[in-house]
C-alpha cells in the first residue's frame, strides 16, 4: 500500500484538526481508499507554537509556495485563506506541477477559480474544495456528482454560520441586534470586524461558487447582489413571526428567462420550509431539479466541520479520482447572464416610520398604485404600553408579486411626499 504524501499550509483550528483525524482515522481511510494518507511536510508562521499535535516527524517550510512547488509531496492543501498570495501563488505552484490542491479558500475560488481550474486540467491535478462551501455538508460533491440526471433551476441556502446564529438568537430571544452580534464574538462565532459575515460577503462568495457548479456558468461573484443584516430589528423579526414567517440571510441563484440571478440578502421564509426550521450556527442548502429536490442540513463551520470536508477531498485524491472543479471543463464553463436585481419578481415586507398625520394612508397606497403594486395587508404598528399619541408610527406593507424596481420606484415616490421620518426597511419574501 503506497503513501499519499500531503504538503499542508496552515495550521490554525482546521489545520489542526485535519492532523488529528487522519491520525485517528488513518487505518480506516487507508481501507477504504487503498493508500495511506501521510502529512509529510507544513508551512506555517509560527514553528514554536503549541497545537496539540505531533508534528516532530513533519519538514517545515516557512513559505507555502516553496512547500507547494519544492515538497515531496502528492497533494497541497491550503489553509491559509485569502484571496491573494501567498495563497494563490502557492495554489498555482501546486496545479502548474501537477500536483492535486485541496483547498478551504472560497475568497480565492470566487475571484480565480476558473483560472486554477484550467491550471488545473493543463497538469491533469485535481483541484478540490468541498471546505468551501457549507464546511461539513457534502454539498459540492453532490451537485458535481449526484445531480446529474437534474436541470437544476434554483439553489438557496442558509450559508453564514454567524448570521444565522444572531438571527435565531433575535427572534427566540427578542435580542437586539448589537447585543446577539457581540455574544457571537464572545463565543469566537463572529470576528472582532464581522464585516465580512454580516453584510453578507462570505454567503456572496460561497453562492458563486454553488452558481457555477449547479448551471454550468464561470464563477462571477462581481454579479451578485448583496445585502447584510445590521440594517435588521426586533420588530422586523417579531412582525413576521406575527406574518408566519422566518428572517434567515439567504443566498439565492435561480434560474430566470432574463438570465441566472444571484442574490444575497435577508429574506422572509415560510415556517413550514426547511429552511425556515435551521436554528443557530447550523447551514442549509436546498436543490430545485426537475427531478428530485433536496435540503441538506449539517455543520457549516469549525473545525471538525471543515477538517471532515478536508479530508473527504483527501480520500478522493487517494482514490486516484481526478473531477473536474466545476463538473465540467473550464473552457466550457458559459458567461452567466446577468439577470438584474431590478428584475427580481416577488412578495416585499415593506417597513415605514411615517409621520403621524391625516392622509399619510391615502399617500401610501397612493403611490404604490401608480406602481402597480398590490397590497396583500397594511398594517400600523405602535409600541406597546404607549398611550400617548405618536408623533410617528411603523406602518407595515405586504405586497403580493411585484418587481423590485416597482418597489424601489414607490418608495422614493412616498419619501418625496416628505411623510417618512427614518429610512425604510425593505426585506423580501419567499412564498409557496
Amino acid at each position: 500500500m503506497s503513501d499519499l504524501k500531503v504538503g499542508l499550509a496552515g495550521l490554525g483550528t482546521v489545520g489542526a484538526g485535519v492532523l488529528r483525524m487522519l491520525a485517528r482515522q488513518e487505518a480506516e481511510i487507508a481501507a477504504r481508499t487503498g493508500r495511506r494518507i501521510k502529512v509529510v511536510a507544513v508551512a506555517a508562521r509560527d514553528r514554536a507554537k503549541d497545537r496539540g499535535v505531533d508534528l516532530s516527524q513533519v519538514a517545515w517550510f516557512d513559505d507555502p509556495v516553496a512547500l507547494a512547488r519544492e515538497g515531496e509531496i502528492d497533494v497541497f492543501v491550503e489553509l491559509m485563506g485569502g484571496e491573494g498570495d501567498p495563497a494563490k501563488a502557492a495554489v498555482a505552484a501546486a496545479l502548474d506541477a501537477g500536483r492535486s490542491v485541496v483547498t478551504a479558500n472560497k475568497a480565492l475560488l470566487a475571484r480565480c477559480g476558473v483560472e486554477l481550474a484550467r491550471r488545473a486540467e493543463a497538469t491533469g491535478a485535481a483541484l478540490l474544495f468541498e471546505a468551501a462551501v457549507a464546511g461539513g455538508i457534502p454539498v459540492v460533491k453532490t451537485l458535481r456528482e449526484a445531480m446529474e440526471g437534474n436541470r437544476l433551476f434554483r439553489v438557496s441556502g442558509i450559508l453564514n454560520g454567524t448570521c444565522n446564529y444572531i438571527l435565531t438568537r433575535m427572534a427566540d430571544e427578542k435580542l437586539s441586534f448589537a447585543v446577539c452580534l457581540s455574544e457571537a464574538q464572545r463565543l469566537g462565532y463572529a470576528e472582532a470586524d464581522p464585516t465580512f459575515d454580516i453584510d453578507g460577503y462570505d454567503t456572496a462568495h460561497k453562492l458563486a461558487l454553488l452558481t457555477s457548479l449547479a448551471f454550468g456558468t464561470k464563477v462571477d461573484a462581481e454579479a451578485i447582489y448583496v445585502e447584510g443584516i445590521r440594517q435588521l430589528t426586533l420588530e422586523d423579526l417579531e412582525a413576521a413571526d406575527d406574518l408566519g414567517y422566518k428572517v434567515k440571510l439567504l443566498g439565492v441563484a435561480v434560474r430566470t428567462d432574463a438570465g441566472i440571478e444571484q442574490r444575497v440578502h435577508p429574506t422572509m421564509v415560510p415556517k413550514h420550509w426547511p429552511l425556515a426550521q435551521v436554528s443557530g450556527v447550523t447551514n442549509a442548502v436546498a436543490l430545485d431539479g426537475d427531478a428530485v429536490d433536496l435540503t441538506l442540513v449539517g455543520p457549516g463551520a469549525g473545525g471538525d466541520a471543515t477538517a471532515s470536508a478536508v479530508v473527504a477531498d483527501l480520500a478522493e485524491v487517494a482514490r486516484g479520482a481526478r473531477p473536474f472543479a466545476f463538473g465540467m471543463p473550464a473552457d466550457l464553463l458559459l458567461p452567466a447572464e446577468r439577470a438584474p436585481m431590478q428584475r427580481h419578481e416577488g412578495g416585499y415586507y415593506i417597513r415605514l416610520a411615517v409621520l403621524n398625520r391625516p392622509g399619510t394612508a391615502a399617500i401610501i397606497a397612493g403611490r404604490m398604485a401608480d406602481q402597480h403594486i398590490s397590497l396583500e395587508s397594511i398594517v400600523q404598528r405602535r409600541p406597546v404600553g404607549l398611550k400617548a399619541e405618536p408623533e410617528t408610527a411603523n406602518v407595515i406593507l405586504i405586497t403580493y408579486a411585484t418587481t423590485e424596481e416597482a418597489v424601489r420606484r414607490a418608495i422614493a415616490a412616498i419619501e418625496a411626499e416628505g411623510v417618512v421620518a427614518s429610512l425604510p426597511q425593505v426585506i423580501r419574501i419567499e412564498k409557496d
